[in-house]
């Protein structure tokens, strides 16, 4: 973190509250090198450069897209290191890669869920009895390949 003119200062309680977290988080940030205190004035309050409120948003960017502070912290030192920011770039598109396969196998299972849930809706919808079977004959029933109880008493 460089450059001796940096704007505007915050205060730990300024910088907290501009984010919606406490000054425990950004003290905690601070000790993990994602952030960086200008030093103290009149010995008292940490302060904070303008560009701190930029890696801030940054954190809680990664954050929201399920990166973990000890990825956060690889990127920030991976761009530190290249400042052209082409490694930073490339490794952060690695990892969203990696999110969205796994955001898209979550959404697999949520669909496979929901079309269970649709069909076990219909079944008792249709069934005017709780343990009675909803299709009037098995072998027409349009749930057979799916029955549990069907596959059971087959599997006899």
């Amino acid at each position: 973190m460089d450059s001796e003119d940096e704007g505007r200062t915050y205060r730990i309680g300024e910088l907290a509250s501009l984010f919606g977290v406490t000054g425990r988080t950004i003290r905690y940030y601070e000790e993990l090198g994602l952030l960086e205190a200008a030093g103290r004035q009149d010995g008292a309050h940490r302060k904070y450069h303008e560009r701190n409120a930029v890696y801030l948003k940054r954190i809680q960017q990664l954050k929201d897209y399920g990166l973990t502070l000890s990825e956060i912290r690889e990127l920030f030192d991976l761009a530190r290191r290249d400042r052209s920011g082409g490694a930073v770039r490339k490794r952060l598109a690695e990892k969203y890669r990696e999110k969205l396969e796994e955001a898209e196998r979550r959404r697999r299972a949520l669909d496979e869920y929901a079309a269970d849930l649709a069909w076990h809706l219909e079944q008792l919808e249709l069934a005017p009895d709780f343990f009675q079977c909803p299709g009037a004959s098995c072998s027409n029933c349009p749930y057979a390949a799916k029955c549990d109880v069907r596959l059971l008493i087959k599997g006899d």
